[in-house]
């Protein structure tokens, strides 16, 4: 491209939008734009009139830059002419939202999918992750439940219980550390068992007060993960967690237990512990039963072996883990742990570096890493 020609057309250019009625400053903004423009279309279409092209693109930037002003300008003059705002009435809807996409028209695995990405902020993948499906499965079910409330009238919510399993599934994110989301769901949990009296309202309520008192020792100052054997039990919040034991207490006295009150009981087991080795895992196995009654999860078998390990021994934790899924998330760093303790640290260290690369999350990564390094060197020395 000529660029002295380009140099040489600007000052006729520039008098032409003036003589048409543009300002000056206005008008040298609009003629600079058009020269932009030309250094990027003509080298692959030059215009045969060089100087009439660029007094059209300089014309044109120059009315868009006009008609945007004006905008601005009537937008400035509404917003001058409205009085003066009164108090506004303090409403939350973020719950009602939830409510609303869970629509009885969808199953109750899609309206949290639906409520988890158009609500709840997280992204396909991190839901994918959560029900354990591939991403693209998860983008269909979505894409599904889109279709099938487009043009339905939300007018009438959905029950509770997928409402619940929405928040449970947001706050897990949350407390993941990818996304801090577990304020926000615990606030919103609170409200709905302040205005429904429904007992695993509370049990959710109480299982995720009791994960969170024990957040600020979860992570090293490094940003390491820390197991919850070897957290500072110290640091737990002890008010959040005589508040979860509370309101869970009160819940399990109405007999009508759910998977949130079984959730949280198991989680009062280790908050009731002084130390790690005081934990009651006899009574956690027994936890995880009835929870497995009442939902046939597969991460609830995988975390009954590792329970089992901590009551029984590492063996007896490896034959319950041997009955599960190895595709399981998870699965190969449990059975690393339950070698590490059965005196295996061969075989666990080769496990903890193959859990290590799949590990979702950076900190747990690096703390797998660091597992096999300890045991490949105890071996070297």
């Amino acid at each position: 491209m000529d660029e002295a020609l380009l140099r040489s057309l600007t000052p006729s250019v520039l008098t032409i939008l003036v003589r048409r009625g543009a300002d000056f400053a206005a008008a040298e903004d609009a003629v600079q734009d058009a020269l932009i423009e030309a250094l990027r279309v003509w080298p692959e279409a030059p215009p045969r009139d060089a100087k009439g092209w660029l007094v059209t693109a300089a014309w044109r930037k120059f009315l868009d830059q006009a008609r945007a002003d004006s905008a601005r300008r009537r937008r400035e003059d509404l917003v001058d002419e409205e009085p003066a705002p009164g108090p506004a009435p303090d409403v939350d809807d973020t719950l009602q939202l939830y409510f609303l996409c869970a629509h009885p028209s969808l199953t109750p695995s899609s309206a949290v999918a639906l409520t988890l990405r158009a609500v709840g902020g997280l992204t396909t993948r991190q839901i994918a992750q959560a029900y354990l499906v591939p991403e693209a499965t998860m983008a269909q079910r979505i894409s599904r439940a889109k279709r099938t409330v487009s043009g339905v009238r939300f007018d009438r919510p959905g029950d509770v219980a997928t409402v619940l399993r929405v928040l449970y599934l947001v706050f897990n994110e949350g407390y993941s550390g990818d996304v801090d989301l577990s304020a926000e769901a615990i606030r919103l949990t609170r409200q709905l068992a302040g205005t429904i009296d429904h007992p695993e309202v509370a049990g959710l309520l109480a299982l995720m007060l009791l994960h969170h008192a024990r957040r600020a020792s979860r992570t090293a100052p490094d940003g390491g993960l820390v197991p919850l054997a070897e957290q500072d039990r110290g640091r737990w919040d002890t008010a959040s967690i005589a508040e979860g034991i509370g309101i869970l207490q009160a819940a399990l006295a109405r007999d009508r237990l759910g998977e949130f009150q079984a959730q949280a009981a198991i989680a009062a087991l280790h908050a009731d512990a002084f130390t790690a080795e005081e934990t009651d895992w006899v009574q956690i196995v027994e936890w995880y039963d009835e929870l497995l009654r009442l939902t046939d999860n597969p991460v609830v078998r995988l975390n009954r072996a590792v329970a089992v390990g901590e009551a029984d021994g590492p063996r007896a934790g490896l034959a319950e883990l041997a009955a599960l899924d190895d595709s399981l998330p998870r699965h190969t760093a449990v059975a690393a742990y339950l070698h590490d303790r059965d005196g295996d640290p061969e075989t666990a260290a080769r496990l903890y570096a193959e859990a290590a690369r799949k590990a979702p999350h950076l900190a747990e990564r690096d703390y797998l890493t660091r597992q096999a390094a300890r045991l490949n060197a105890g071996r070297r020395r």
